[in-house]
């Protein structure tokens, strides 16, 4: 791997991870391009997401601050019996609510795993995969009008918001469009939605990351690619930190199905490819 793939692979990844486009099928499709081979980028692959997840920690530190504080103060209630409060303590509910959220995520990508993996073995459901996302952004864009905070939200919410999430480990799903088409439908305001939609990729890019990382290092690691890694590692995280400013500015805004005819055109594209080529 070259340095000029990096740096494109990383800024896809950045860019795609947190914009509703897929990141993992824009990699998959890069990868089929370039010619690489995955088993030889593995240990790239797992830095990237580290890359992605340092762009999340630098646009909500705060949140994730109080987040790791409130951690604190829950054991203690709970260990004194006053419980958990959650209506008294907004910022322990939305921590609640990112656990439950994470749960069907969890289980979905674990059950079911190497049926997500066989789906990389054609480009065709990477095209589908992007055509379903350019519908779910329409939907989200013309369902999200309600005001819903961390106040209103209910486990079914979150739970609900997981499964969407989950469905998102197909490649060409988008994981960021998927779950803000799960909170807008739950009826959260936009702005909260995009807050939690980011807080909630934590563990889910943490996971990946988890899970990929023992064949990834198992595998070895040429010390002479370590250049290029670390290159498209931190052009992810800066290109990760531009597209989250910018998907708070467009979910605002009410810009999302910009996004849908985008993918659709390479859905159809790939597709297309896949059946004549």
């Amino acid at each position: 791997m070259t340095y000029l793939e990096s740096v494109i692979l990383g800024l896809v990844q950045g860019l795609a991870e947190f914009l509703p486009i897929s990141s993992s099928g824009h990699l998959a499709l890069l990868q089929q391009f370039f010619g690489i081979e995955e088993d030889k980028v593995l240990v790239f692959a797992v830095l990237l997401h580290v890359g992605t997840l340092i762009s999340v920690f630098i646009v909500y530190w705060r949140d994730i601050w109080e987040l790791i504080i409130e951690l604190g103060l829950t054991i203690r209630d709970l260990c004194t019996g006053r419980g958990l409060r959650l209506q008294e303590r907004p910022v322990r509910k939305l921590g609640v609510m990112i656990i439950v959220g994470t749960i069907p995520t969890g289980i979905m990508g674990i059950c079911f795993n190497d049926f997500f993996n066989s789906l990389y073995n054609s480009v065709i459901p990477i095209g589908v995969g992007l055509i379903i996302t350019g519908f779910m952004l329409v939907i989200a864009e013309r369902i999200g009008h309600a005001n819903r905070g961390i106040e209103q939200m209910n486990y079914r919410n979150a739970l609900f918001i997981g499964f969407v999430q989950g469905i998102a480990i197909t490649p060409g799903i988008s994981r960021s469009g998927s779950t803000l088409f799960g909170s807008l439908l739950c009826n959260l305001d936009r702005r909260f939605a995009v807050k939690f939609v980011f807080l909630l990729s934590i563990p889910s890019i943490l996971g990946s990351a988890v899970m990929e990382a023992p064949e990834a290092f198992a595998s070895g690691v040429d010390m002479a690619q370590m250049g290029p890694i670390l290159v498209g590692m931190a052009v992810a995280a800066v290109s990760g930190l531009v597209a989250i400013k910018t998907m708070i500015k467009i979910v605002s805004n009410k810009k999302l199905s910009y996004f849908s005819y985008y993918v659709w055109v390479l859905g159809a594209a790939v597709v297309l490819y896949g059946i004549f080529a």
